[in-house]
């Protein structure tokens, strides 16, 4: 998701997506730890998505 499709999102939206992907974060660590990982790629992926989404929020307290 790029940041225009975040940005045409409203706060309670992008709220919900940053926790999901929390989570997905979460789940992802925990498989690394049981040794189970698939993609391991997909952690650089989610904590560009969260950082994305922080950004949008805070831009978006600003105005």
């Amino acid at each position: 998701m790029n940041a225009t499709e975040l940005r045409a999102k409203n706060v309670e939206q992008l709220k919900e997506e940053l926790t999901n992907l929390r989570q997905e974060q979460f789940n992802l660590r925990m498989q690394r730890g049981a040794g189970q990982l698939a993609n391991p790629s997909r952690f650089g992926i989610v904590r560009k998505e969260i950082a994305r989404i922080k950004t949008v929020l805070t831009e978006k307290a600003g105005n």
